[in-house]
């Protein structure tokens, strides 16, 4: 549905109107518009809550376009970017050359002079962990490994299966470099394999490169990419490899760039790093060398006799093992490369910003100071199930919830990327709702093109700014983008229900509910249980927020049972399963929590956040369907305030208790309640 600016926000009886580790807390001071009583960070956010999209730098680069694009980004109230390497550089501008850092810092340089802010992308070009290729360049024995499996009793004699040679006898016969993990029985059929290790095949195992194949290649007719160069991916798993890549790309970085460190230069972006990268070989499992030994240490249990279910779908409980063993795969892609690059940037004043690999890995943003996800080839869109089901629509309360509890300020998502040459303006601001209304603070747009010349304009697209079709009505999105962050930041989530997760799931399906009938939460990933919360009779208190009721899917974690057992015991855990109905499950939560807000008539559309900010209370209310709904909220708090349109500077209506608001499809609005003076 088109979204209409006239109809975006009514009342009954009257007119349609109109309506980071960054710095530190501001001030919430007020205009002096007694009508509004609008504060004046909402009225006139600082730059630090700017949109920062991608810079897709992609094409031979110069300082008078490169002044140009800077100069048009800040009259679009755009005061902030990441400086991505992209597709279509050409390869006089290599990965981390003296051309690019030299690019790098005459642009941080004017970023600096403009007042605006800079983040730093740490590969050429993703996933991260290889620098370009460098890190293997260095040494052959950085190269992404990965898990092999051969069947001994069908593998014939004297031939060769995923580069093992079997001799002649039908024992495997590793050659230099691959290494023999073990040799188990089935037990579905008996049968002896042999599982062991080595590193990729040419050809397997890449990441994308910054360099068309061809020199200056046109446009496909069909409009699809054109063939890149693919650098060889290094072993994220192996610390050694991980701590080449922090020499390469971080500390190039601060040895280049230090004086721009922490101010400039706010953050630096890792992307989806992968275990095996792109385009896996067939028949490979994530993993390298030891690392039966950090699983086992993990689980707390030897996994050897259960390797064959990482390959064998029919073997006893083959999922769960297999869910035991990414998990512990994750635990230690924490220790080996998360924890080593949040470590360096703690030691040198920047944030380590960026998103996994997977939606809902809630475990590796412990170790980032500004936690992330992205919202990438129409994962999420208006109008499908995808906005309230399944791993990815989990992705944007990941990312706030890990802000909460680990007590940091921002929260991102890289969002647009790859929806495609039909995407619109009105799908791109519905994401911004979406996002919004689940706490993301600080919105990447993916991605703003230096060039769309030939075959570039259909790398990953759209461009989402100067090149796109609504550029000329950019300014009231992005200064509502500002608002909207700015008042998700340094705020306090008004919320008492918390649903748990693990480091690598969160639990979609209750979560849908919660949505749906205005009930907010926050997901708690279950460590937090044994490591830092305070859990008694009364809940959960953790970083000033009190969880009054626990909602659990499935067989939490062994160390978080005893936690657990407390709650249990005091009637707060609310225990999930498919068969519950919605009415039943809702009357549970209002049982041990009093609905903050309440619709009446009931519209499943409908979302809630509640912030408070100086004492002053905030609802963001998104209309996430495309259909017009009235309703009357019913608020524990009994103040009058008004409805504001982030998108229509100082104009408000007010608002009473029992007034009806219409809200148009896709609408977000904000209901501030007047403080009593």
């Amino acid at each position: 549905m088109q979204m209409n600016r006239r109809n975006f926000l009514r009342t009954i009886g009257e007119q349609t109107f109109g309506m980071l580790c960054l710095s530190g807390l501001q001030d919430l001071t007020y205009a002096s518009n007694k009508a509004s009583k609008l504060p004046s960070g909402w009225l006139n956010p600082p730059r630090e809550f700017s949109l920062c999209p991608f810079w897709f730098w992609n094409d031979n680069l110069s300082e008078k376009e490169i002044d140009r694009q800077l100069a048009d980004f800040q009259a679009h109230e755009v005061h902030a970017f990441v400086i991505h390497p992209r597709a279509g550089l050409p390869r006089s501008i290599g990965w981390m050359s003296e051309q690019m850092i030299n690019f790098m810092r005459y642009t941080i340089e004017q970023a600096k002079k403009r007042n605006m802010w800079v983040v730093l992308y740490d590969e050429g070009m993703y996933p991260s962990g290889s620098s370009g290729g460098q890190v293997v360049a260095e040494n052959q024995a950085y190269r992404t490994r990965g898990l092999f499996c051969v069947d001994l009793d069908e593998a014939a004699p004297g031939t060769i299966q995923y580069g093992l040679q079997i001799d002649d006898s039908g024992k495997p016969t590793p050659a230099e470099g691959i290494n023999l993990i073990a040799e188990v029985k089935r037990k579905k059929d008996g049968h002896r394999v042999v599982i062991f290790d080595r590193a990729m095949q040419p050809g397997y195992s890449h990441i994308r490169g910054l360099h068309f194949l061809e020199k200056d290649p046109p446009r496909r007719s069909d409009h699809k990419e054109v063939p890149e160069n693919k650098p060889l991916a290094a072993d994220i798993l192996n610390p050694e490899a991980v701590a080449c890549f922090i020499r390469l790309v971080y500390q190039r970085y601060y040895d280049e760039f230090k004086s721009f460190f922490g101010k400039t230069i706010k953050a630096i972006f890792t992307d989806e790093p992968s275990l095996l990268a792109k385009r896996a070989e067939r028949g490979a499992v994530p993993g390298t060398q030891d690392i039966l030994e950090h699983v086992n240490r993990h689980l707390g249990y030897d996994f050897t006799e259960y390797l064959p279910t990482l390959w064998y779908s029919d073997e006893p409980d083959a999922e769960k093992y297999r869910q035991d063993y990414n998990r512990a795969l994750q635990t230690r892609l924490e220790e080996t490369f998360y924890r080593q690059i949040s470590n360096w940037c703690t030691d040198h004043k920047i944030a380590l910003t960026g998103h996994p690999m997977g939606p809902d890995d809630i475990g590796h943003l412990r170790h980032f100071h500004i936690p992330g996800q992205d919202i990438v080839w129409r994962y999420i869109e208006p109008g499908k199930k995808s906005a309230l089901e399944g791993r990815q629509s989990t992705q944007a309360k990941c990312a706030s919830s890990a802000m909460i509890h680990l007590a940091r300020r921002r929260n991102l998502n890289e969002y647009c990327g790859a929806f495609g040459h039909n995407f619109t303006f009105e799908e791109m601001k519905w994401l911004t709702h979406w996002l919004i209304v689940r706490g993301c603070n600080l919105l990447i747009p993916h991605a703003f093109y230096y060039s769309i010349r030939g075959p570039r304009v259909d790398e990953r697209p759209p461009d989402v700014g100067p090149n796109s079709p609504w550029w000329n009505d950019y300014k009231p999105f992005a200064l509502a983008c500002q608002r909207l962050c700015w008042l998700s930041t340094d705020s306090r989530h008004i919320c008492e229900l918390a649903i748990l997760g693990r480091n690598d799931y969160l639990p979609w399906r209750p979560a849908k509910v919660c949505y749906q009938h205005q009930r907010d939460f926050n997901y708690l990933e279950a460590r937090h249980l044994w490591e830092d919360a305070d859990v008694t009779r009364d809940g959960i208190r953790i970083k000033n927020m009190h969880y009054k009721a626990l909602i659990v899917e499935g067989q939490p974690p062994q160390k978080a049972q005893s936690a657990i057992d407390v709650l249990e015991k005091a009637g707060r855990v609310i225990h999930w399963h498919d068969d519950i109905d919605d009415i039943s499950f809702i009357k549970k939560i209002d049982r041990l929590i009093k609905p903050d807000i309440q619709i009446n008539p009931k519209t499943k559309d409908l979302r809630v956040r509640h912030v408070v900010k100086n004492d002053s209370a905030f609802y963001i209310l998104f209309n996430e369907g495309e259909n017009d709904i009235q309703f009357i909220p019913e608020l524990n708090h009994k103040e009058s305030g008004v409805l504001v349109d982030p998108y229509m500077d100082n104009v408000t209506t007010e608002w009473s208790p029992g007034k009806t608001i219409t809200l148009a499809g896709h609408a977000i609005i904000i209901l501030m309640l007047i403080r009593n003076e």
